[in-house]
């Protein structure tokens, strides 16, 4: 019983720090604001903006009911165990359940307060490159792929790449994926930046220790009222049939969009199995999370959070490095927080590195 004892009041510590930081009174008066906007009396006229409303009234009040509630939970369960009498297997299994429940609830929450950004609760696409390091880098990029969607599948997300670029020897110049589900971009936005791995090169005789780097880039997938308003005469857009070397053709249903903002040199392009419509609908909503990432850049706090320092994919601007050799360890250079499995990290055990990163973010 005292190590239950002992994990209640460990929960009790964390969940005190974190109350802290989650303005609760805040968020009741907003819980007060919506309340009054669905008593209007036009509320339902505008059913897609109500259902938004009364989904974020109750996942709101959900959240705060768990927060002001979680103490008082602790303590009650804290007194049933001191005052238990009964040492029976039975009753120790029941009040282990009650510990473990809550402490899984609180984990819950937990991950919820650190994605409770602008766009965190978004679809998301990201798109890897590689970078200084030749064969390698490309290699490196393709791995950092695989990474990823097994990353996506553990976490229920759906992935679909809508365009590639293979590399001549091996791996991928660039791939951009989308992304969809429950908090993708809240999940994904630790990643952005610049990954580095350090390993015996398997594309040289030699062997030797080579150092690669590739870039992963994201974006939140905006909803259409969030989005920002381009004028035509800015967008350039090219669409074309896809071909392979010497003009061959790939797949006559493959089509090919690239989509230019002229003002700033943005550029877009998706070479997928689908109509040219369809391409060119998901360019444009590609396009449009860049341009409102360009846009939030110009808040300095909004820069790192929405798509990561925009830096070179070369030595000095990594977030984290790989190591395979001489020794096996991956460390994220934001939180300092490491590991020394690789091979399941790089299999999409990435939980871990995704909490640190998020819980630094917590001002």
């Amino acid at each position: 019983m005292k190590e239950l004892i002992n994990r209640l009041n460990k929960l009790s510590e964390e969940s005190k720090s974190l109350t802290g930081k989650l303005n609760l009174e805040q968020k009741q008066q907003k819980i007060l604001e919506l309340e009054d906007a669905m008593q209007v009396k036009d509320f339902w006229n505008d059913a897609e903006q109500a259902q938004s409303i009364s989904q974020q009234h109750s996942d709101l009040s959900t959240f705060v009911d768990f927060w002001k509630n979680l103490e008082t939970k602790i303590t009650e369960l804290t007194e049933l165990i001191n005052s238990n009498t009964d040492h029976s297997e039975e009753t120790k299994a029941y009040l282990e359940q009650q510990v473990r429940e809550l402490e899984t609830a609180y984990q819950q929450n937990r991950l919820l307060v650190m994605m409770s950004g602008k766009y965190d609760s978004h679809n998301a696409i990201f798109s890897i490159h590689a970078g200084a390091g030749g064969t390698d880098a490309q290699d490196w990029a393709e791995m950092l792929l695989r990474q990823y969607l097994r990353f996506c599948e553990r976490k229920n997300l759906k992935t679909e790449i809508i365009d590639q670029s293979r590399g001549s020897e091996a791996g991928i110049k660039s791939v951009t994926v989308h992304v969809t589900g429950e908090f993708a971009y809240g999940l994904l936005k630790s990643e952005a930046g610049v990954h580095r791995l350090v390993r015996q090169s398997p594309f040289n005789p030699a062997h030797t220790r080579e150092t690669s780097f590739a870039l992963l880039e994201l974006v939140p997938e905006l909803h259409e009222k969030e989005a920002i308003t381009l004028d035509p005469k800015d967008i350039e857009i090219e669409a074309n049939t896809s071909s392979g070397a010497g003009g061959q053709s790939v797949n006559t249903t493959y089509s090919a969009i690239r989509i230019t903002h002229k003002p700033t040199g943005i550029r877009v392009s998706i070479q997928n199995e689908r109509s040219q419509h369809q391409n060119k609908e998901l360019a444009m909503k590609i396009l449009l999370g860049k341009l409102q990432a360009l846009e939030n850049e110009k808040l300095a706090e909004e820069k790192k959070e929405l798509r990561g320092e925009f830096k070179s994919a070369e030595w000095g601007n990594q977030i984290r490095s790989y190591v395979l050799h001489p020794y096996k360890m991956v460390k994220d250079h934001r939180t300092e927080y490491e590991e020394t499995d690789p091979d399941s990290v790089l299999d999409g055990n990435l939980d871990a590195f995704v909490e640190k990163y998020l819980e630094s973010q917590i001002k």
